[in-house]
């Protein structure tokens, strides 16, 4: 085998550059180059003993490079042209693989460019590490955006972790670093070396774009499969908008996924993937109870359990503690086809400050504020981002489009808004800065979240975007351009005040009364979900059953009534895990759901309630068609305070109207009179009362007869028996 000519050496203190993994622009010296003498290559391979050069059109061999300044470099000169692979001798291997310094550029201007607006709505079949064909050739496209790094190597299982083996070119337009790896595929193991500005090393980094990542507490990302999941919910994503619209019913079961249930141990084999488990567990139970959703607490990449998701840092990567992208995609599509539709909890505010995470990612703030007074948030020990950045805005952009259109889901619940919207957020007077114009809004996320909702909107029609904003931001679900543009928003005053009322004894209710009247002031001036979630039931909060006074009866009986009352209020529903078999306890992240409960006849009656009043809700119109509509909703008693008595119809224009009224002392009231709009039959469709959900049965005997005395307002009235600590809700059948 022939030497190829030793000229065109490259000098000692380059070559000392490269061996010590220095800055230096590697493209520029490694791989083929023209010179007067002849054509270069030139490459680095520490550890190697030889490398002899190969044509890749014939096989045939070029020669063998030559030894250079130091160990590890390779170089020579040839006389032929074209591609070639090198076969490298490894002290206890040969390897045969295409040079990487023999690819030009591997991301287009075009992707630079709209990457750099912000606008760059594909950015993880761009950035991060994607699995391609190049010039004929199969490996791994890497790219990641670090502007202000003096250098950047992508380190892998391909490459023994070895910072000095792939040095990455820099595309100075976008600070975009790149490089193609010929012959590398899915399921490697990769992080990025950084040299920040000064030359300082930083902590390995994760890649932000990963799509896949190692099991925590290991941290590296996962070059991710580029199969398509082949997708069988065609008949669900046509009539997604419809089953999403403010009219339609929408009753949401949030799930934390690691501990709704455990898997039984197996005979010795492998452990499912947590989402082909739920997909047999979860959805037929979601169907059976009548569920029209299942809202998933954040599920992307995150390094601590304990933050239960809501502290990530891969926003394009399903948590591996639960399965692989693939078995994620089978539960989605599962649900699908059992028309339940998936919504994910998905966290834009902020991300935590581990250091092989986003934080100073380039060596400097990159994705947050510099400045603590606006990138740090110190109630969550997080970074903020800065949403005045195009990049960054274009990156959380296209993690929410990741999840809606890679995973067909079929909304966001966007998490921690209000802290968002407002610079003062949890900050003491000292401790930030105000916006251009001296105020405490927040423009730059402003105008974040309404170019979000507006590219969502355009680009996956029927998908829906759910605000967590806790304060009284008018406009949240207003249209664009001066709403927010979100589709619906958490009530949480709501949630505050009646479940404050519902904590007190009813001895005491008469004094609280406005607390459970208070939300129709403002029922309609967004498009509401009522949300009883996982933030009511840990910390110290207790369970939803553990919130009731009284004795064991009492309690169960004023659950009953609150849920009875929930679901016949405007909005639509969530209720956490748990809750719909009166869980005794508050959640616990590393358990699973008290299942064992429903043994108990009181406990199986909550769940049975639940499963009736979402079936009610999906059946009646007047209870869901009108959420947002206030001509759908009038108190007939709402000031009855001695007797903590609450009266109100639920209207549509294609349903019989319901008048729901709860009772919410443990005292029973017969005769209670209650005018109505017209003769004839009122039917009881619901008592939380009844012996079949745990109560006392007491009732109206499946209904009454409309009287000729009007009342309240109303041309007749029926006399009702009411149930102690009850909701009944009676169908007009005039």
């Amino acid at each position: 085998m022939n030497a190829m000519a030793h000229a065109g050496r490259l000098d000692r203190e380059t070559a000392e550059a490269l061996a010590a993994a220095r800055p230096l622009d590697a493209f520029a010296v490694l791989g083929p180059h023209e010179s007067k003498a002849g054509r270069v290559i030139r490459v680095f391979l520490p550890g190697a003993r030889t490398v002899e050069v190969i044509g890749r059109d014939d096989g045939r061999s070029w020669g063998e490079l030559m030894p250079g300044a130091v160990a590890g470099l390779f170089e020579g000169i040839g006389t032929r042209s074209g591609a070639y692979r090198l076969r490298i001798q490894w002290p206890e291997a040969i390897q045969d693989v295409e040079d990487p310094y023999a690819f030009g550029p591997v991301l287009g201007d075009l992707d630079l460019h709209l990457f750099s607006e912000g606008r760059h709505f594909e950015l993880a079949e761009a950035l991060g590490a994607n699995v391609i064909s190049m010039d004929g050739v199969d490996g791994v496209r890497f790219a990641v955006w670090a502007p202000n790094a003096e250098r950047v190597a992508v380190i892998g299982d391909f490459n023994s972790w070895d910072r000095r083996r792939h040095p990455m070119r820099l595309r100075p337009s976008a600070g975009i670093w790149e490089i193609f790896i010929p012959r590398v595929g899915a399921g490697v193991r990769y992080k990025f070396d950084i040299v920040g500005p000064g030359g300082a090393r930083l902590p390995d980094k994760a890649d932000p774009m990963a799509r896949q990542a190692e099991l925590a507490p290991a941290t590296a990302s996962i070059v991710a499969s580029s199969a398509v999941h082949n997708w069988s919910d065609e008949a669900w994503m046509a009539a997604r908008a419809a089953r999403q619209s403010a009219r339609a019913p929408i009753s949401i079961y949030e799930v934390h996924a690691g501990s709704w249930m455990k898997q039984a141990a197996g005979a010795g084999g492998p452990e499912r993937p947590m989402w082909d488990f739920l997909a047999d567990r979860l959805i037929p139970y979601l169907k059976e109870m009548g569920f029209t959703h299942v809202e998933l607490l954040p599920v992307t990449e995150h390094p601590f359990g304990g933050s239960w998701g809501y502290q990530p840092l891969g926003l394009f990567a399903p948590a591996a503690r639960y399965g692989s992208p693939e078995s994620f995609a089978r539960f989605v599509d599962a649900a699908h086809r059992a028309g339940i539709g998936v919504l994910l909890d998905w966290v834009p505010a902020h991300f935590p400050t581990d250091s092989h995470g986003l934080a100073r990612f380039d060596g400097t703030a990159l994705y947050e504020h510099l400045d603590p007074r606006e990138g740090y948030h110190h109630d969550w020990n997080t970074y903020i981002y800065n949403f005045g950045r195009r990049e960054v805005q274009g990156f959380l952009i296209a993690s929410a489009l990741h999840w809606l259109e890679h995973f067909h889901i079929d909304g966001l619940r966007v998490d921690a808004v209000a802290s968002m919207l407002y610079r003062d957020y949890s900050r003491p007077a000292d401790a930030w800065i105000p916006n251009v114009h001296g105020g405490r809004e927040n423009l730059e996320a402003i105008g974040f979240l309404r170019h979000l909702n507006a590219v969502v909107a355009e680009r996956c029609p029927g998908a829906i975007m759910i605000a967590e904003e806790s304060t009284a931001w008018p406009g949240v679900s207003a249209p664009l351009p001066n709403g927010l543009g979100f589709s619906f928003k958490w009530n949480m005053g709501w949630m505050h005040d009646t479940l404050q009322y519902v904590e007190h004894e009813p001895v005491h209710r008469a004094y609280h009364h406005d607390q459970m009247t208070f939300g129709l002031v403002y029922a309609f001036s967004e498009r509401f979900v009522l949300p009883i979630s996982h933030d009511e039931v840990v910390h110290g909060k207790g369970s939803l059953l553990g919130k009731m006074p009284g004795d064991r009866w009492q309690r169960f009986a004023n659950l009953r009534a609150y849920l009875g009352f929930m679901w016949a209020h405007p909005g639509k529903k969530l209720l956490f895990m748990g809750s719909e078999i009166a869980q005794e306890r508050e959640w616990d992240h590393d358990g699973e759901v008290d299942w064992h409960l429903i043994d108990n006849g009181s406990h199986a009656g909550v769940q049975r309630l639940v499963r009736d009043l979402n079936h009610l809700y999906l059946s009646e119109t007047s209870l869901h068609g009108s959420d947002a509509d206030p001509a759908g909703f009038a108190w007939i008693v709402g000031d009855d305070r001695a007797n903590s008595v609450f009266a109100f119809f639920r209207t549509s224009d294609s349903g019989p109207p319901l008048l729901v009224v709860c009772n919410m002392t443990p005292v029973p009231r017969q005769g209670y009179r209650i005018g109505v709009p017209s003769a004839g039959r009122w039917r009881e469709v619901a008592n939380t009362d009844s012996r079949f959900y745990g109560g006392s049965d007491l009732g109206n005997d499946g209904g009454v007869e409309a009287l000729e005395q009007p009342s309240h307002g109303q041309s007749h009235s029926v006399l009702l028996t009411l149930p102690p600590l009850a909701t009944v809700i009676l169908r007009g059948e005039a």
